[in-house]
């Protein structure tokens, strides 16, 4: 089924696959402003993100190869860019979908894929992809290997971009979520892994969405990879402090829990707890300024936390208060400030 939409005669023939999520929303919000040709392929709607007025609408399900032959029959693009592909396999279909159909395809894979922990700072594009805690990472690299030998062997026009913590008004950085906000207001204490002065990168997405939709439909960028991501880092205290400001908290009661205690007691959590937030990560950005000169990170997460709470406090349906992370906190805070015997 296709949607009805007036497309913009100029720009480029871009398809996103996947097209409501934090990152690729702003994109094609982007892209659709600059002018592009923007086709949208997913399964449904998305409850928060919609597909801006101007894009095309196919819906498929990308993992029916069948059902997307049929959606895209007879059409070539000039970009695909693909926000869906987490697994090796995902990877082949997509290498055997599009081959001989677009002049580029833009795998979105992830920052967390480079070397845990890493050896130096700031991590480069040359940095090396090895994270033995997160298998989520594990398979983005798989697929980035995947999807390089198929350029080298076969000229498939890969790209691959890797951003960090790109969030949009939806998304709360913090361990608990909307939780720990609700434990700042209530004036409990809120739990924070390590020290809270490991580093960390917080990106807006239309921020990234700047950069990445820089990249499209440029033959240079074939064969290349690409960090995406904005040039503040801050300690995970002050990403705590400034979620606690923006929802009117003076001071919050900020406990220090070691990460690997809390991916003892939380299976949900501890991998990409472990394998992403635990380490500092401050990225070098050069390799994309050097081809969209007009990216900049122009929203500071000061900026972003306040977006980010005043939306919810608008949303109170969605404020909600997990009992299982509150009974969490509540035993990893007593067992920190327990009395020595």
């Amino acid at each position: 089924m296709v949607s009805p939409a007036n497309k913009v005669a100029a720009g480029s023939d871009i398809l996103f696959i996947g097209g409501t999520g934090v990152i690729s929303a702003a994109a094609a919000e982007r892209a659709v402003a600059l002018g592009h040709n923007l086709t949208i392929l997913n399964r449904g709607k998305s409850a928060n993100r919609s597909a801006p007025e101007g894009a095309e609408v196919v819906h498929a399900d990308v993992r029916d190869a069948g059902a997307v032959r049929e959606a895209l029959r007879g059409r070539q693009f000039d970009a695909v860019a693909d926000f869906i592909t987490f697994t090796a396999d995902h990877a082949a279909a997509a290498i055997k979908q599009f081959s001989g159909r677009t002049g580029q395809y833009v795998f979105i894979s992830s920052a967390s894929a480079y070397q845990k922990p890493p050896a130096r700072l700031p991590i480069l594009e040359s940095t090396p992809l090895r994270n033995p805690f997160w298998q989520y990472s594990r398979d983005k690299i798989a697929c980035e290997e995947l999807l390089m030998r198929a350029y080298r062997d076969d000229g498939f026009p890969v790209t691959v971009v890797r951003p960090s913590h790109t969030y949009d008004h939806t998304k709360i950085a913090l361990l608990g979520g909307w939780t720990d906000i609700h434990r700042m207001r209530e004036g409990l204490p809120v739990v924070v892994h390590g020290d809270g002065t490991s580093l960390w990168t917080l990106t807006h997405s239309r921020d990234f969405a700047t950069a990445f939709v820089g990249l499209l439909s440029r033959p240079q960028a074939v064969g290349e990879s690409y960090t995406i991501t904005s040039d503040e880092f801050l300690p995970w205290d002050q990403v705590y402090r400034l979620f606690a400001r923006a929802a009117g908290v003076p001071e919050p009661d900020l406990v220090h829990v070691s990460s690997e205690t809390i991916a003892a007691h939380d299976a949900e959590r501890g991998p990409w707890l472990l394998g992403d937030r635990a380490h500092s990560v401050v990225f070098d950005n050069s390799k994309i300024k050097s081809l969209v000169p007009s990216f900049r990170a122009a929203v500071p997460f000061a900026e972003g936390a306040r977006e980010i709470v005043g939306w919810y406090d608008t949303h109170p349906e969605l404020r909600e208060v997990d009992a299982g992370f509150m009974d969490l906190s509540d035993r990893l805070v007593d067992w920190v400030r327990r009395p020595a015997s």
